[in-house]
């Protein structure tokens, strides 16, 4: 378990190389969604996502010695662009592992930064042994994607950044994969507020955390299809999950449609370039899959690293 005194530990650490994003309010989406509606940008956090935070933390917490000797990490792609990016801030040499189908633009943004990309099968099990194999043949230090007290303590820095601007704020919803990002926040919202509500949300395709929750215990799953690339995750985390348990209130789900047109809602209303990992908890707003009404609620928006093409495309369908 982390603790509310390991985020603000690591608030601080962290301080002089993280955006601390804004939260913006929304009336249209508070209107379609019958709640007061803001919305948490990571989406304009540096490498795209709120991924840069838990990697900064981690690196920042090794020693002098390990960070020579370099990192490795398996990725679907916001994770591996986040640790390239802090990799690059301090002079560390990094090789990211990425599932075959990894979006295009997420494995320019890592070589961009100056990481090696290897490419591994399309689970996260997959990318993860390769990484952990290269960390142990070369010497260097494998960075989890998630499920690590300094990753989760890292991402739930924004927990306390959405209390500093919201302090009154009732419901924050989440994006879940591996569960660092929610974990790390429910704990800083959990023990900061007696009050406010935490809920996960999965795609329905992939919707592993949900499962978990419900079978009170971890389920894995297999053969994982959803344009929610950052959610591609078989499993939440054996350090994760028990936190998860301890502080989410519920898991809720969204289609692949929902996710899809809500991530052509945020551009066009809110002006804001979002992933459609980063897109579901506001799907599941405006789709009225919250179990409650008239709630200030945050929606974290995770990521706004999206491929171009495949975003071109969805507006050309959007039109039809």
């Amino acid at each position: 378990m982390i603790s509310l005194e390991d985020v603000k530990k690591a608030r601080e650490r962290i301080k002089d190389w993280i955006h601390e994003t804004p939260l913006f309010s929304s009336a249209t989406f508070s209107l379609w969604s019958g709640n007061e509606v803001y919305l948490k940008a990571e989406n304009l956090q540096k490498s795209g996502a709120f991924k840069f935070r838990g990697a900064m933390n981690f690196m920042l917490s090794m020693d002098e010695e390990e960070r020579k000797k370099g990192v490795v990490t398996g990725s679907s792609g916001n994770h591996g662009q986040a640790l390239a990016c802090a990799a690059k801030i301090l002079g560390v040499k990094a090789i990211v592992v990425v599932p075959e189908d990894a979006s295009s633009a997420k494995v320019a943004a890592i070589e961009g930064y100056g990481a090696l990309v290897e490419r591994c099968g399309r689970s996260s099990t997959e990318r993860i042994s390769r990484a952990m194999e290269i960390a142990e043949q070369r010497g260097m230090t494998f960075v989890p994607p998630f499920d690590h007290p300094w990753i989760m303590a890292g991402q739930g820095t924004t927990g306390l950044e959405i209390l500093d601007e919201l302090p009154d704020v009732d419901a924050v919803l989440v994006p879940c994969g591996g569960c660092g990002l929610i974990s790390g926040v429910a704990t800083a919202l959990k023990e900061s507020s007696k009050k406010v509500k935490v809920y996960g949300v999965e795609p329905e395709r992939s919707n592993s955390t949900y499962l978990s929750l419900k079978a009170g215990h971890i389920v894995e799953l297999k053969n994982i299809e959803t344009i929610a690339d950052g959610l591609r995750t078989a499993s939440p985390g054996k350090i994760t999950f028990p936190i998860v348990q301890k502080y989410v209130d519920d898991v809720l789900l969204v289609s692949e449609e929902e996710i899809k047109n809500t991530v052509l809602l945020l551009l066009e209303r809110a002006k804001l370039l979002v992933e459609p990992s980063g897109a579901v908890p506001v799907a599941a707003l405006l789709y009225g899959k919250v179990p409650f009404k008239s709630k200030k609620t945050v929606a974290l928006m995770s990521g706004g690293n999206v491929d171009l093409l495949t975003l071109s495309k969805w507006i050309e369908e959007s039109k039809a």
